[in-house]
């Protein structure tokens, strides 16, 4: 049990509580959500469980406060990455307090801004709020935001059209406006083997790989020279790269298998679906034909990977106003990250600001932590939406 912390005892012990719950993304999320929902309906609020397809995880919709009038939404996801050859100074899955630092996996990103949320539960409920607050609990957004999208889905069926969410990955409570958008996909380049003495003979995959590799780089640089800038970004403009290769056997065998995954993150100005679908028709309409010509068997298979849409809020929108003025804070910034808070905005037609406790570049990592102010920090903001929803 975390006992001498800085923030009030029941917000430590329920993140104490969600760090326990090893919710890496390949892992199930069910425990934690029986958890939640059980606080939530204990406080009077209504939820709505939308299980994965395959029943193993869960995506959570709680409502508290009148039903029939448009509220704001505090979105959160479940899940966290893996800590496999990560060197702790302590158990990852356990919440530890070491010099001033609350440490353990997902307390940055983003159990810290879940676990105020449902520390807060009961004030929410005890306060006489004329719009409802809603806590959107996800699942799979570190493998390419999935959970999320059947409960904004759901929201929809449900005729909810909320008046703004906010989505709190960690900004060290800063108003996030925008994000990039990101479209990846897995190539696989099917070649023909034969001794590397015969080489004319075979399809060499890699080779192939290769030729695509330096499309998708000589394409990045050309955006990075050329294209479109917002300055807001800390990287301006729109990116791309190819970043996992596998393929070959040996060294004296033409290989006859290559796959390639590669991505794109565009700012607003650009399509990062575009510019994959731009990249994949290279792949096969020229060198998976130059392939087919040699060899009809052999060619190139597009897989999608990941494909979320980019934020992008007028700082002159009512909400982005008003997360400034329950952030005490006059400024806005843009993320190179992504969130669900484009879905929300898209999808489900949603105004979105991220904002939430801790920093990105401690998260992922081995010793991720969040400071206790940032969670106090993180409580106040709350508090003020649940004053400005009264």
């Amino acid at each position: 049990m975390v006992m001498a912390v800085t923030v009030p005892q029941a917000l430590a012990e329920t993140l104490e509580r969600l760090v326990a719950f090893d919710t890496v993304s390949a892992r199930s999320n069910l425990a934690l959500v029986d958890y939640v929902e059980d606080l939530a309906r204990a406080n009077g609020a209504e939820t709505d469980r939308v299980p994965s397809e395959t029943g193993d995880k869960a995506a959570l919709w709680i409502t508290i406060g009148p039903r029939d009038v448009p509220g704001y939404v505090l979105s959160g996801h479940s899940d966290v990455v893996p800590v496999d050859g990560q060197a702790w100074s302590s158990d990852p899955f356990r919440l530890t307090l070491r010099d001033g630092r609350l440490y353990g996996r997902g307390t940055s990103d983003m159990k810290g801004f879940v676990a105020v949320c449902v520390a807060l539960m009961p004030e929410m409920a005890a306060a006489r709020l004329r719009r409802p607050i809603h806590i959107a609990l996800s699942y799979d957004e570190e493998v390419g935001c999935r959970g999320v999208r059947p409960l904004i889905a759901r929201m929809r069926e449900r005729g909810v059209r909320p008046l703004g969410c906010f989505v709190g990955e960690p900004t060290e409570m800063g108003v996030v406006l925008g994000h990039k958008g990101k479209c990846a996909a897995r190539l696989t380049f099917r070649g023909r083997a034969c001794h590397s003495a015969l080489a004319p003979r075979g399809v060499n995959a890699v080779e192939f790989a290769a030729r695509f590799i330096d499309h998708v780089r000589l394409s990045a640089e050309r955006l990075a020279r050329e294209g479109a800038r917002d300055p807001l970004y800390d990287v301006p403009h729109t990116t791309g790269l190819c970043s996992v290769v596998g393929g070959g056997t040996a060294l004296n065998i033409v290989p006859d298998t290559c796959t390639v995954e590669f991505e794109y993150r565009a700012i607003a100005a650009d399509d990062a679906g575009g510019l994959v679908a731009a990249a994949t028709t290279y792949a096969t309409e020229v060198l998976g034909a130059e392939m087919a010509a040699r060899d009809p068997a052999c060619g190139v298979t597009v897989e999608p990977l990941v494909d979320y849409p980019g934020l992008d809020l007028d700082p002159h929108a009512d909400l982005a106003k008003l997360a400034k003025r329950l952030a005490g804070r006059d400024g806005h910034a843009k993320v190179s990250y992504g969130t669900e808070a484009g879905l929300f905005q898209t999808s489900g037609e949603v105004p979105a600001v991220v904002i939430g406790p801790g920093a990105m570049a401690r998260a992922h990592k081995a010793d991720e932590y969040v400071m206790p102010d940032e969670l106090e920090t993180c409580a106040g903001f709350i508090r003020r939406l649940v004053a400005e929803s009264c």
